[in-house]
């Protein structure tokens, strides 16, 4: 499965993978999933998002145990981050058919739709619109860097924008989703652990900034005539930095548009996009806060209009204690060890979900810690562990 699904989307210059949600590459990896699921004699079907699914048992008994994780990538992304997830559901289902196991439960595999957000600048659009986190009016109005609308992407893939919206009665047959991710950070690696659990995954959002100064020529322009939004943006990138290690948060300016964007012109515009997580609340305000006082003192100082605005906010999610609890307590049954439970700064589909079911996560070791780069990977014997981990808990879950 992994060597089919590895050359999908990949990029050979860079060899990072340019998997975005409704293009050439995605189309290819939801045929891989959908060829996965009829191989197997599962009942497949695309849900009114976009979202794949492939049910064992009956889709409408409801109290289903669901597993799965997402196939599209950030710009030049690896291998592992949502893939890995996916082949290891299918893989567990395999290692449980092999062992003879008998379900007592309705069992789901998901490939949820835009997870990443790479091209409509939202992540999780397929389960946040599933979960109504996200409305039909507010997708409608998502675009791509080329200005091309999700609805209008959609279409031109084949799926029809118009069905779009909650989909509360699937989310009611589901009476547990675990997704299984590659650990995105090195504590597995530290402490010597395969696969480990999920506590919280930290509040995090997406704040635009836009710097708007005077486009002017680059050689005639005397530099105390210029209103250059670049140096505003430059001094409050390094202020991003700056407050994020005062606060042991993170704060990530990782995108940015230039207008007119040239060579010998002061820009007009400069657009950037921050990044910013912390373990709680307060610190990710007094960072947020932080950076914005000092951006418009910079733009104050230069001349330049600022706008800021938050495009996306998650805040801090727990995973239910009890469904967390019994994923420990079937992984130390089968092992003998404690597995251990850690925190993420990174979002996922499966946080999402948690406000509307009971929702879990294991993670598999990241040697290097390195995610959202083509160097991004895991040993093959620690994802044969992260299968087995996951087979253990859907076999307590669904086959009692």
């Amino acid at each position: 499965m992994w060597r089919d699904l590895l050359p999908i989307g990949r990029n050979a210059e860079t060899g990072g993978y340019r998997r975005h949600a409704w293009t050439g590459a995605d189309a290819d990896c939801r045929t891989w999933f959908q060829e996965q699921a009829e191989s197997r004699g599962l009942t497949y079907e695309t849900d009114r998002n976009g979202n794949q699914w492939a049910w064992l048992g009956d889709p409408a008994a409801g109290d289903a145990v669901v597993t799965g994780s997402h196939l599209d990538s950030v710009p030049d992304g690896g291998a592992f981050d949502g893939p890995l997830g996916v082949v290891s559901a299918f893989a567990a289902l395999d290692e449980l058919r092999a062992r003879g196991a008998e379900f007592t439960r309705p069992l789901a595999l998901t490939n949820f739709g835009d997870e990443e957000g790479a091209r409509f600048g939202l992540a999780c659009v397929g389960s946040r619109l599933t979960a109504g986190q996200l409305t039909k009016e507010q997708a409608y109005e998502l675009r791509d860097g080329d200005g091309v609308r999700l609805p209008e992407a959609m279409e031109a893939a084949g799926y029809d924008p118009a069905r779009i919206g909650p989909d509360p009665e699937r989310l009611a047959r589901i009476g547990a989703f675990v997704e299984l991710h590659v650990e995105q950070g090195r504590a597995l690696d530290l402490s010597g652990d395969r696969v480990g659990i999920a506590s919280a995954i930290w509040p995090h959002g997406r704040w635009r900034f836009d710097f708007r100064g005077e486009a002017n020529h680059a050689g005639t322009t005397r530099l105390v005539d210029r209103r250059d939004p670049m140096l505003s943006y430059a001094e409050t990138v390094l202020a991003a930095r700056r407050e994020a290690e005062l606060a042991g948060a993170v704060a990530t300016f990782g995108k940015i548009s230039v207008e007119p964007n040239g060579v010998n012109a002061i820009p007009s515009l400069v657009r950037g996009w921050l990044d910013s997580r912390a373990a709680d609340q307060e610190t990710l305000d007094t960072v947020v806060t932080a950076v914005e006082k000092a951006a418009r003192e910079y733009a104050d100082r230069h001349g330049v209009d600022l706008a800021v605005v938050r495009e996306s906010f998650t805040p801090v999610i727990e995973f239910e204690h009890a469904l967390r609890d019994e994923l420990g307590a079937l992984l130390r049954g089968r092992t003998g060890r404690e597995v251990p439970v850690l925190g993420t700064g990174a979002g996922h589909d499966a946080g999402i979900l948690s406000a509307s079911v009971p929702t879990a996560m294991l993670f598999v070791r990241n040697p290097t810690g390195v995610s959202h780069s083509p160097a991004e990977y895991a040993a093959e014997d620690d994802c044969v562990a992260g299968v087995r981990a996951l087979a253990d808990v859907l076999e307590g879950l669904a086959c009692r």
